[in-house]
C-alpha cells in the first residue's frame, strides 16, 4: 500500500501536463501501486477556489476509494470560512490546501487565521505549499503557525523545495512535533531525502509526488531507490500518512 500525500487533479495554465485527465492519473497510480492519493484541484489553487473545490468533490465521488481531498482555502474570498466548513463535512475531504505563493498572502497572515482555526475545530490536516526564500511561505512561517496552532497537523509541502532550504525545513520539523515534511519537488534527490530521514526521522516525513503537476513515477522512484532502510521507506510511503489519517477518523 502506498499513500501519496500531495497530488493534484486538473491542469495548470503555465505548465505542460501531457494528459490532465483523472483517468490517466488513476492508470499511473495503478501501474505504480499507489492505493490512495491525497489531492487538491489545480483550478481551486489558481483562479477559482469555489469551482475547483466543486470539481474535487465530483472526482472523489467518481473514483471511490482512490482519492482523499484537500479543500483549497482562498484567503481573499469573503465567504471562504463558511464554504470551507461545509467542505470539511463532506465524505472524503481530509483537510485544507493552502498556497501562499499563488494567493500572495503569508502563511502566518490574517487571511489564513480562520483556516487554521477550522482545521483545529474539524481535526483535519493542513497541507501548505512551502518554499525557502519565499516572502509568503518560507520554513520560518511554518514555525510561526505551528507554534500558534499546536493541535493542527501541518504538512510542509516540498520540505522547503530548494536544497538550500532543506536544513531550515528540518529544523522546523525537529522543533515542532505537529510539522511533517512532505517530500515532492523536482529539486529533491535521493541523497537529500536520505539526509532528511537521518536528520528528522522518517516518522516525521511523508511521500508526495505533486502529480499531475509532476510525474508520479519520478517522485516514487526517488523514494524507492533512496539509500534508506526498508523500514524507513515503508514509513515514508504509507506509515506516516496512515498515522495522520487514522488519528482523524
Amino acid at each position: 500500500m502506498i499513500i501519496d500525500a500531495h497530488g493534484h487533479l486538473g491542469s495548470w495554465f503555465a505548465f505542460a501536463i501531457p494528459d490532465s485527465s483523472t483517468e490517466s492519473l488513476v492508470r499511473v497510480m495503478d501501474s505504480c501501486g499507489v492505493t490512495t492519493m491525497c489531492v487538491s484541484h489545480l483550478l481551486a489553487i489558481g483562479p477559482d477556489a469555489r469551482a475547483g473545490n466543486a470539481l474535487l468533490l465530483k472526482e472523489i465521488e467518481r473514483f471511490p476509494g482512490r482519492f482523499l481531498g484537500y479543500a483549497v482555502y482562498d484567503p481573499h474570498d469573503p465567504e471562504a470560512a463558511e464554504r470551507t466548513a461545509d467542505l470539511l463535512a463532506m465524505p472524503g475531504v481530509i483537510g485544507l490546501k493552502l498556497h501562499p505563493d499563488t494567493h500572495e498572502h503569508p502563511l502566518d497572515g490574517p487571511g489564513y487565521q480562520r483556516a487554521f482555526e477550522l482545521a483545529a475545530e474539524h481535526d483535519c490536516i493542513v497541507l501548505a505549499h512551502g518554499m525557502f526564500g519565499s516572502p509568503w511561505c518560507g520554513p520560518d512561517r511554518f514555525a510561526t503557525v505551528a507554534a500558534r496552532h499546536p493541535s493542527v497537523e501541518l504538512l510542509m509541502g516540498h520540505a522547503g523545495l530548494f536544497p538550500a532550504g532543506f536544513p531550515a525545513a528540518a529544523e522546523v520539523a525537529v522543533q515542532h512535533p505537529n510539522v511533517t515534511l512532505e517530500l515532492c519537488g523536482s529539486r529533491m534527490t535521493a541523497r537529500h531525502l536520505a539526509w532528511l530521514v537521518e536528520t528528522v526521522g522518517a516518522d516525521r516525513m511523508a511521500f508526495g509526488s505533486d502529480a499531475l503537476f509532476l510525474d508520479l513515477r519520478v517522485g516514487l522512484g526517488r523514494v524507492q531507490l533512496a539509500p534508506i532502510s526498508a523500514a524507513d521507506r515503508d514509513q515514508l510511503l504509507f506509515g506516516t500518512m496512515t498515522r495522520l489519517l487514522e488519528a482523524r477518523r
